[in-house]
């Protein structure tokens, strides 16, 4: 699926190699070994090979795969906590690993905040201190890191705890706190390594819908590593698989549930509710014909008996979805002598966006006759979506 944001980062032949003799574990991974080959060898550990993605403005990409797959070593590569053997990082423009040590510090400061599994939050210092220490650190004046501090702090719900320490706060608050940090700083992107592995699963997945809930006002360019594929399906825009430090496939949470790239996608996938996953856009299909708001039943009727219809959507002239009539309302208008549709028409139907889980559309049908209708933000018709159709999608996904 293409993306039309503008590239934040991009990551071309990135490689890591652990061991004294990067070159020669190289040499061997380009005429075809493997990672457990090289290893074999050489006794070096190819951690990462031939890595390529890029990151959009806005974006939360999910960095997943099992313990091993290179995930951690990967995002730590990305602000160089990590040296890369080889590759390019670019970031506005500036190619990370080419930057002088002075240079990569104003470039981590400027760019990156981190969020971490363990909370790392100081026992003896508030909730408001913990928030501004990032700040503090940087030489900022106690007004303006307390100014962002608690702006931050607002932004993920902990206003009112500011003084508080934090054995006083839950596992979920506590990583708020790390999560307010990384947002006092204003770096561009920030990265979340195993940021809610340590919560309990209820709290861990309120954490993801305050996540997805926090970039939806904020829209922060997010990578985010877990080895959850269900967090990964959630929160994701994107995703990029790794296995044994090389990507597997790439793709948004439908393109990994409906069209995996192999048998190791396969098994990774089974067992998850797709109809969770799925959203309306999957099984939406094209309107075969509509009425405009100025139009008369027996236009209506005519349309519905040209393309075998119960029913047809009533649009203004923006082709925003104002209503609908069926062909027993249409019939009777036109009895009565009504001149326009809209005089006849119902709002009793749903309609949803394109991002609504197919799960949800089962009640839907169940609560009204009508076809659901698939709108954007501004009430304009994008298609319908029939119970069928949702069935074939499921269907189709599951033989996947």
């Amino acid at each position: 699926m293409s993306d039309n944001r503008n590239v934040k980062i991009r990551v071309r032949n990135l490689s890591k190699v652990f061991g004294s003799q990067p070159k020669k574990a190289l040499e061997l991974r380009d005429q075809g070994l493997k990672r457990p080959e090289i290893l074999d060898k050489t006794g070096q550990t190819l951690g990462l090979s031939n890595i390529d993605f890029d990151v959009h403005e806005g974006e939360l990409l999910v960095i997943m795969g099992l313990s091993g797959s290179g995930k951690s070593t990967l995002i730590r590569c990305l602000n160089r906590l990590i040296e890369p053997t080889e590759g390019e990082i670019v970031i506005d423009g500036e190619n990370i690993p080419d930057l002088k040590e002075k240079e990569l510090l104003e470039c981590r400061r400027r760019h990156f905040s981190m969020v971490f599994q363990n909370f790392a939050l100081f026992p003896n210092r508030t909730v408001r201190q913990n928030a501004e220490f990032g700040l503090e650190v940087r030489g900022i004046d106690m007004a303006t890191r307390r100014e962002a501090a608690d702006k931050a702090l607002k932004q993920v719900g902990l206003d009112g705890w500011e003084d508080a320490y934090p054995n006083q706060l839950s596992g979920g608050m506590q990583q708020r706190v790390g999560l307010a940090r990384a947002l006092a700083n204003d770096a561009t992107v920030l990265l979340m390594d195993e940021a809610f592995s340590a919560l309990d699963p209820l709290i861990r997945g309120d954490m993801q819908q305050e996540l997805l809930a926090l970039q939806h006002r904020m829209q922060k360019t997010t990578v985010f590593i877990t080895h959850d594929l269900d967090e990964a399906l959630t929160i994701g825009d994107r995703i990029v698989l790794l296995k044994d430090g090389e990507v597997v496939q790439i793709g948004t949470p439908e393109e990994i549930l409906t069209k995996p790239a192999d048998d190791y996608v396969r098994r990774f996938i089974e067992g998850v509710d797709k109809s969770r996953i799925l959203t309306a856009e999957s099984a939406m299909r094209k309107v075969r014909s509509t009425v405009r708001e100025s139009d008369g039943p027996r236009t209506a009727l005519r349309k519905m008996r040209e393309h075998s219809l119960d029913s047809i959507y009533i649009l203004d002239r923006e082709r925003r979805l104002i209503g609908l009539i069926d062909a027993d309302a249409a019939s009777e208008a036109l009895e009565q002598g009504k001149d326009k549709v809209t005089e006849a028409m119902t709002q009793d139907f749903r309609n949803v966006t394109r991002e609504e889980p197919l799960h949800n559309l089962f009640a839907m049908f169940s609560e009204n006759r009508f076809p659901i209708a698939v709108v954007d933000d501004d009430k304009v018709l994008q298609g319908v979506v029939v119970k069928g159709a949702v069935l074939d999608e499921l269907a189709q996904a599951g033989e996947d």
